[in-house]
């Protein structure tokens, strides 16, 4: 029997796919846990994969006809712990989130004592929040940025560690800005005699482009997602020590999931065999160098950058000593009126809400994925601060909207424009 849409399409639909496609590749796409993911991994994902069902592992499934399921996450996996230089890996999470609440289930006990960062300090959800599962389930302790410099201060999480003993540090951020260092998590863990996770959902693509500090030898798990700086499907992957893979197997199926999503897994593997390209290591050097040349422009225009400024892909803009009264939701809608998308973000102590904020977070993994560099970066910074100090007018956030169209024809996202049909 025909299928429905053989004889009448979906416009409904495509018509929305197609607005998108024209938003994503006519305006500028700053958001760091965002980017352009190649047509090979779109393929992959829009492919005859997600027509079956594979709970299990290769080798060990519940339903049949998986001999080619099988080879294909397998090759994922492989693929994954050969990039990573890890020993076990794990590419069946749906999310970041997912990863690491498998990994809590896997390693701890309910009610078991966490160490992770702060979410208004630049931490995630899963770290603890108190309206999130991990801060339901597990006792996170939090730590925070210092209110000087405004980076992680390695003492006050060694004296945190010392009082609470916990079973677990976590390493890992949204929203900060620096470098995280591995070795002083791993020194702290084990004076304590702690686990270690490093939650790498952001660094991931610049971990193994080189321009990271790599976690992999020094923690017992580390968490990623395939789709921010690693450029490619919407999903999670954990890679982590041999003696752990059991447990982190057990706690993703049946623990945390039903059946994974195999097309994503091919997309995650086509996005593995790229980020292994050696010109990957020049794309991820080249986010760092766009998000430190972005920074110090906004710097320029008159901006508060959170700690002073950027060493990975991206940056936390304090909006309050540009203009009291502009709060990081307004400029966000701003800024999306002007053709420039970023989100709103809280900087250390916000006196606003997480929902209002002071702040906004941008990044440049989507931007340089369309080949723009540093001079381009002095460009976008202008434009923004036009936006922003002329907020009320609207004829300028019409100009820096054209700005914005002419940049990205200039650096076009998809050379060979995609259809909805690739």
């Amino acid at each position: 029997m025909p299928f429905p849409t053989d004889s009448d399409p979906d416009t409904e639909i495509t018509d929305l796919l197609d607005r998108e496609l024209e938003r994503q590749t006519t305006g500028l796409q700053l958001i760091a846990s965002e980017n352009f993911t190649s047509p090979a991994v779109m393929r992959a994902v829009g492919s005859v994969l997600t027509n079956k069902y594979s709970e299990g592992y290769p080798g060990k499934r519940y339903y049949g006809g998986n001999a080619v399921i099988d080879d294909v996450e397998a090759l994922a996996i492989e693929r994954a712990r050969s990039l990573f230089g890890a020993e076990h890996a794990n590419v069946q999470p749906h999310s970041g989130a997912n990863a690491n609440m498998c990994v809590y289930q896997a390693l701890l006990q309910p009610g078991d004592t966490v160490l992770g960062l702060s979410l208004d300090h630049g931490g995630h959800l899963t770290h603890g929040s108190p309206v999130n599962a991990s801060g339901l389930l597990y006792r996170f302790i939090p730590y925070k940025v210092t209110p000087g410099d405004e980076r992680i201060d390695f003492d006050e999480i060694r004296d945190l560690a010392l009082e609470h003993r916990p079973a677990m540090i976590v390493a890992g951020t949204t929203s900060y800005p620096r470098r995280l260092e591995p070795e002083p998590f791993r020194a702290i863990a084990d004076e304590v005699g702690a686990l270690f996770m490093f939650d790498a959902a952001h660094v991931a693509g610049l971990i193994v482009g080189g321009a990271h500090p790599d976690p992999v030898p020094h923690a017992d798990v580390v968490t990623f997602t395939t789709h921010k700086t690693l450029r490619g499907p919407r999903g999670g992957c954990i890679v982590s020590k041999q003696q752990h893979a059991k447990a982190i197997d057990k706690a993703v199926f049946p623990g945390w999931q039903g059946g994974p999503l195999e097309h994503v897994i091919a997309g995650k593997a086509v996005a593995f065999r790229e980020a292994a390209d050696p010109s990957f290591r020049e794309y991820a050097h080249q986010i760092v160098a766009n998000a430190s040349a972005l920074a110090d422009a906004l710097a320029q225009e008159g901006f508060r950058l959170v700690s002073g400024g950027t060493d990975n892909h991206l940056m936390v803009v304090d909006l309050q000593p540009f203009d009291a009264e502009l709060t990081g939701k307004s400029a966000q809608t701003v800024l999306d009126q002007a053709g420039i998308t970023v989100n709103k973000n809280t900087v250390p102590d916000d006196p606003r809400s997480p929902f209002v904020t002071s702040g906004l977070r941008i990044g440049t993994p989507s931007v340089t994925t369309q080949g723009m560099g540093t001079t381009e970066m002095a460009t976008i910074a202008a434009m923004i601060a036009a936006a922003l100090r002329d907020h009320a007018d609207e004829s300028v956030l019409a100009s820096v909207r054209k700005q914005a169209a002419d940049l990205c024809a200039a650096f076009p996202a998809y050379p060979a424009r995609v259809s909805n049909a690739d």
